[in-house]
C-alpha cells in the first residue's frame, strides 16, 4: 500500500448505472462480475454494460452476498431471497421471507446483514435473524435488540443493545465479556488484528480494540480521523491495511497500528464524502459505495498520482533536493517536503516562479530553474536570484570546466558560472541565434549537439566560451536510416538514433558509425522518438505516445518493461519526457495532468490475463445473457429465420476500463482474428445454415491477452434445405424418374398406338379421299350427266318453245283465216257450199280453241324452273309474274323476238321489259343480266 500520491479513481454516476443514489453493499461473482446493493434493486456490472434487477416490492436492497453456487442472496425491507440466472441468463427472483411461519413474518424489518457461514445463509434484521439452508428457514430472535452481525476469524458475532457483543455457536448466543461498554455505540464493522484481537468501528465513538476480556480505545491517527468524521464500517485489503469509512470525509486506509497510509475525499476525486461500504475486489481494488454514485480506487498499482488537487498542472521536471521534491510545471514551480506525508498536503509555490517551469536540475549542488521567465536560482523554497530574464529550456555540464554550465535559452546559449558561494551570468555565446523549442542539446569533449528538427548542429564551442567557432548541419547520420529520431546521453557518450539504430561520432573520420551493441538493445523495440538514461542506469524510451523501460541488471544486461506503463499511454508530455529516479522505490514520471509515482519494486502480479466473456446471445425474439451461464460445451440451436445474430462483450477487468480491447472470429464464417477494438458489440445478418463457434479474446491495458472464450451454436437450414426436404427431393426425383421412365414407356407405347391409329386414319383417310374421290367423280358423272341432261332439256325445251311457238303462228294463222272466213257473206253461197264452208268454220275453230299447247308449255317452263323463279322471289320480292317470265325466257337463252311473240309484244316491249327488270335486280349497264340470272 503506497503512502506517495493518490490511486486512480473512476467515478461512475447514476445516470451512468441507471438505478438510486445510495448504494449499501457490494460483492462479487466468481466470473469478476460486481453487484451493488442498490436504493432501486440490485445492479450487476461486468465491465461494459449495468443492468438492474427489483425486487417484487420494488424496495430498496440493503444488504448482498454472493455463494460459492452463484446465488446473489439480497435483503430488503421485509424481503428477503436470492437471484439466480434461469436457461437464458437471465437474473430471476426467488423469495425466501414466503417461508417464514406466521408467527414470526411479523415485523421483519430492514435485513441488513448476509453472511454465507457454515453452509448456511444468515440474514440479520434489528430484530430476528433468520437461517436458510437446504430451502429450511429457522429463525433466531433478537434477545433485545440487533444492532448488526459480523463473521470474523470464522467466528459469528451479534451486537445486542443490552447484552453487548454476542457470539453465536450450537444455534445460540453466549455473551462476550466486557462488551456491554458497546450498549451506548453502534458497531458497524470488526476487523482482526494481531495478538488474537478485535478492532471495532463505531459509528460515531471511535475505534476500540477488544482482546475477549476488555474493550480499550485505540489511540491511534486512525482514531482521531473517525471520532472527527464518524464511520460507517469498512473492509481489510490484503490482511494488512484496514479501509474505514466515514460520514463526513471520504475513506482512509491506515495500518494494522492505525497509520493513515491514504486518505481519498470529494477534494481528491471522490464524488461524494458519505461512504455507505466498501469492498475489496478479486484483484485487491477498491470498490466504494457512496450515498450518492459508485467510485472505483485502482489500489493494486504501482502508480499513485498527483493532480491538481496537490496544485499541480503539467509536469516537465522534477527533482529531489535537501529533502524537497520540487516539480517543474505549466504553472510554476512547486515543492513538497519529503519527509512530511503526502496523504493531505498539497504541494507549494516556490515564491518568484509563476510564470511557465520547462525544467528543474541540481549542478553542483545548486538548484536550477529554467521557466519563462528566465534563469533563475532557487534557495529557501523561493527565487533567490535572476541570472538571464531570457526565457530558458535547461543547462548543461561544460566538459573540461567543472565550473561552467550552458543554458540553452529560447534564441541561443549562453554561459553561467558555479561556485560554491555564487551563480553567476558569464555570457551569451556568439555563432548561433537561431530560435529553439525543445531542450535537446548534449555536450561531449568536442562538441555541442543540438537537435532542432530536421537538422541536427553540430558546434565547436571556443577555448574562452564566449562563441561557436564552427557550426555545421547534418539531415542525417547513416545512408541506410534517414532522418535523426532523438539525441541522447548515454553512459557519458553522445548517442544519435535513427529508426533505433544508435551512432556515435569520430572525430578523426569526421563521421558517424554504429554502436551495434547499443542498437541490438533496441532490436525488438518500436521506434522510439525519445530515451533518457537516469540515475540508475535505467534506459527510459518514449514510443507512440507510450513509455517503456531497459532496467539495468548484472553483467551489462537489461530487462525491458512495457506493461506497466500502459496505462500512461496518451498522458505523456510529447517532447519533454521527464522521469526523475531517487531510488527503485520512488520514480517520479511527468504527465499532461500532474506527476505519477511509480515503485518498480511492487510485484507485477497486479498485471494479471483478463478474462472474456460473450456477455449476451442475441437473436430475433429471444436473448441468453451467457454472461450469467456455464456455458461448457452446450450448443444452441437457431431456426433458419433467426439467421440475424448479435453478441456483446465484456472484460471484468475495471483498471483503465476504456484501454480494454477486443478480438473475434466466426469460425467457419471468418478464417482470421478481427483487429482489435473497444467495441463491446458485433452482428452477422444473414448467416447460412451450419455449425459456428464464436470465438472472443480480450486485451487489458498492459496488453496481457485473455484465454479464448467461446459459444457454439447452429443455425438449422430453411425447411427447403432440411435434410428432410433434401431426403424428400430425392425421393421426389427418385418418383419422378420412375413416373417419368413409365410415362415416356407409356408414352412410347402410346406413340406406337397412335402410330397405328394414324397409319389407320391416313390409310382410312386415303380410303376416305379415294371415295371421296370417286363420289366426286360419280357427282361430276352425275352433274356431267345432269348437265347434259340440262342441256338437253333446254334443249327440248327450245325445241318445245320453238314447236310452239310454231303452234301459236300456226293458231295465228288460223285465227287469221277464221277472221277472213268470218267477212265472207255465207249468204250468197248455196247450201252445200255454205255447209262445207260452216263445216271448214267450225273445224279452224275447234282447232284453234282445242289447242292447249301454250299453256302446257307455260307450266312445263315454271316445272322445269321452279327453283331458279324459286329463289328469284326470295331475293327479290317485289319482282312481278310478267317479270318472272321474262327472266326465264331470258335464262333459256330465248331472243328478243321470241319473247316478243311468247309474250305477245312488241320487241321494243321486250327491250322496255328488260330495262325495268335490271333496275328491279339493281344491275348496272355494264352487268351482263342473263348472267347475273344464271348465277342466281
Amino acid at each position: 500500500m503506497k503512502n506517495i500520491g493518490m490511486p486512480n479513481l473512476k467515478n461512475y454516476k447514476r445516470t451512468e448505472y441507471k438505478g438510486g443514489t445510495q448504494n449499501w453493499s457490494i460483492d462479487q461473482d466468481k466470473n469478476g462480475n460486481l453487484y451493488f446493493a442498490n436504493n432501486s434493486g440490485l445492479i450487476q456490472f461486468d465491465g461494459s454494460t449495468w443492468k438492474k434487477y427489483a425486487l417484487p416490492n420494488n424496495t430498496a436492497i440493503r444488504s448482498l452476498k454472493i455463494d460459492d453456487s452463484g446465488k446473489i442472496f439480497v435483503g430488503g425491507n421485509n424481503e428477503f431471497g436470492y437471484f439466480k440466472a434461469d436457461e437464458k441468463g437471465e437474473l430471476k427472483y426467488f423469495s425466501l421471507s414466503k417461508l417464514i411461519r406466521n408467527k414470526d413474518s411479523q415485523n421483519i424489518n430492514l435485513i441488513w446483514r448476509i453472511h454465507v457461514f457454515n453452509g448456511e445463509v444468515i440474514f440479520q434484521s434489528f430484530t430476528k435473524a433468520f437461517f436458510y439452508k437446504n430451502n429450511t428457514l429457522n429463525v433466531l430472535n433478537a434477545p433485545k435488540k440487533f444492532q448488526f452481525s459480523f463473521v470474523i476469524n470464522k467466528r459469528l458475532f451479534f451486537q445486542d443493545k443490552v447484552l453487548g457483543l454476542l457470539e453465536y455457536k450450537n444455534k445460540k448466543l453466549y455473551p462476550l465479556k466486557g462488551t456491554t461498554v458497546l450498549n451506548d455505540k453502534e458497531v458497524w464493522a470488526i476487523f482482526p488484528l494481531r495478538d488474537n484481537k478485535i478492532l471495532l468501528a463505531t459509528l460515531e465513538k471511535g475505534l476500540f480494540v477488544y482482546d475477549y476480556n476488555s474493550v480499550k480505545e485505540w489511540n491511534t491517527e486512525a482514531n482521531t480521523f473517525i471520532k472527527r468524521n464518524t464511520s460507517l464500517g469498512g473492509s481489510i485489503i490484503k490482511d494488512k491495511f484496514i479501509i474505514l469509512n466515514s460520514v463526513l470525509n471520504g475513506i482512509i486506509i491506515c495500518d494494522l497500528n492505525g497509520k493513515i497510509i491514504q486518505h481519498l475525499n470529494r477534494q481528491k476525486g471522490l464524488q461524494n464524502n458519505t461512504i455507505l461500504t466498501s469492498f475489496v475486489d478479486s484483484k485487491n481494488n477498491i470498490w466504494l459505495g457512496l450515498d450518492n454514485g459508485i467510485t472505483f480506487i485502482n489500489e493494486n498499482s504501482p502508480f499513485t498520482y498527483f493532480d491538481y488537487s496537490y496544485n499541480i498542472g503539467t509536469v516537465y521536471a522534477s527533482v529531489l533536493h535537501q529533502n524537497k521534491l520540487y516539480v517543474a510545471t505549466n504553472q510554476g514551480l512547486f515543492y513538497h517536503s519529503w519527509n512530511t506525508s503526502f496523504t493531505d498536503e498539497p504541494f507549494n509555490r516556490v515564491e518568484g516562479t509563476i510564470a511557465q517551469a520547462w525544467n528543474i536540475q541540481v549542478i553542483n549542488n545548486t538548484l536550477l530553474c529554467s521557466s519563462n521567465s528566465g534563469a533563475l536560482v532557487v534557495k529557501h523554497n523561493k527565487v533567490s536570484k535572476i541570472l538571464d530574464t531570457k526565457g530558458y529550456f535547461g543547462f548543461k555540464k561544460i566538459p573540461g570546466h567543472p565550473e561552467y554550465v550552458i543554458g540553452e535559452s529560447y534564441n541561443g546559449f549562453s554561459v553561467f558560472k558555479i561556485t560554491p558561494s555564487t551563480v553567476e551570468f558569464v555570457n551569451q555565446i556568439q555563432g548561433f541565434d537561431e530560435t529553439t523549442n525543445t531542450f535537446e542539446v548534449e555536450l561531449d569533449n568536442d562538441y555541442l549537439w543540438l537537435k532542432k528538427n530536421p537538422y541536427l548542429y553540430r558546434m565547436e564551442l571556443s577555448d574562452d566560451l564566449k562563441r561557436f567557432e564552427s557550426v555545421k548541419k547534418y539531415t542525417q547520420v547513416s545512408a541506410i536510416n534517414k532522418g535523426i529520431g532523438s539525441l541522447q546521453l548515454i553512459n557519458d557518450k553522445v548517442y544519435f538514433q535513427s529508426k533505433n539504430h544508435f551512432y556515435r561520432f569520430s572525430a578523426d573520420q569526421d563521421g558517424f558509425f554504429e554502436d551495434r551493441k547499443m542498437s541490438r538493445l533496441f532490436n525488438k523495440i518500436p521506434v522510439i522518438n525519445t530515451l533518457i538514461q537516469d540515475s540508475k542506469g535505467n534506459l527510459w524510451y518514449s514510443f507512440n505516445e507510450s513509455l517503456g523501460v531497459l532496467e539495468k541488471s548484472g553483467g551489462g544486461k537489461y530487462i525491458r518493461k512495457e506493461a506497466p506503463f500502459c496505462n500512461l499511454t496518451g498522458n505523456l508530455v510529447n517532447n519533454y519526457i521527464s522521469v526523475n529516479t531517487i531510488d527503485s522505490n520512488n520514480i517520479f514520471i511527468g504527465l499532461t495532468d500532474g506527476l505519477t509515482h511509480y515503485d518498480a519494486e511492487i510485484s507485477n502480479n497486479f498485471i494479471t490475463k483478463p478474462i472474456a466473456f460473450i456477455e449476451s446471445f442475441s437473436f430475433p425474439g429471444d436473448t441468453i445473457l451467457t454472461g450469467n451461464l456455464e456455458i461448457g460445451d452446450k450448443q444452441y440451436c437457431l431456426p433458419y429465420r433467426d439467421n440475424h445474430v448479435k453478441f456483446t462483450f465484456s472484460s471484468p477487468t475495471f483498471e483503465n476500463q476504456e484501454n480494454v480491447s477486443y478480438s473475434y472470429k466466426l469460425e467457419p464464417f471468418e478464417d482470421t482474428w478481427r483487429s482489435w477494438s473497444p467495441l463491446s458489440i458485433k452482428e452477422y445478418t444473414n448467416l447460412r445454415e451450419g455449425n459456428y463457434i464464436m470465438k472472443l479474446r480480450s486485451k487489458n491495458s498492459f496488453g496481457v491477452v485473455s484465454d479464448i472464450s467461446q459459444i457454439k451454436f447452429i443455425i438449422s437450414p430453411p425447411w427447403y434445405r432440411h435434410y428432410l426436404a433434401y431426403l424428400i427431393y430425392i425421393l421426389l426425383i427418385i418418383t419422378g424418374i420412375y413416373v417419368i421412365s413409365n410415362r415416356i414407356k407409356l408414352k412410347i407405347r402410346k406413340n406406337k398406338y397412335y402410330e397405328t391409329i394414324e397409319q389407320r386414319r391416313l390409310y382410312l383417310e386415303k380410303e376416305a379421299k379415294i371415295r371421296h374421290e370417286q363420289h366426286e367423280l360419280e357427282k361430276e358423272i352425275e352433274k356431267l350427266k345432269s348437265d347434259k341432261l340440262q342441256i338437253k332439256i333446254l334443249a327440248k325445251d327450245k325445241e318445245l318453245v320453238n314447236n310452239s311457238l310454231q303452234v301459236v303462228k300456226k293458231n295465228k294463222t288460223l285465227n287469221t283465216i277464221i277472221s277472213k272466213l268470218k267477212e265472207i257473206d255465207t249468204n250468197i253461197l248455196d247450201d252445200s257450199t255454205k255447209t262445207e264452208f260452216n263445216k271448214l268454220h267450225k273445224s279452224i275453230v275447234k282447232e284453234v280453241n282445242t289447242d292447249k299447247s301454250w299453256k302446257d308449255l307455260e307450266k312445263h317452263i315454271k316445272n322445269v324452273h321452279f327453283d331458279f323463279l324459286k329463289r328469284l322471289k326470295e331475293k327479290y320480292p317485289t319482282i312481278s309474274p310478267r317479270e318472272l317470265d321474262l327472266s326465264t325466257y331470258l335464262l333459256m337463252n330465248m331472243s328478243t323476238k321470241e319473247i316478243a311473240e311468247i309474250m305477245n309484244i312488241s320487241n321494243g316491249g321486250v327491250e322496255l321489259a328488260r330495262y325495268r327488270l335490271r333496275k328491279k335486280l339493281g344491275l348496272n349497264k355494264k352487268e351482263n343480266l342473263i348472267g347475273f340470272l344464271m348465277s342466281i
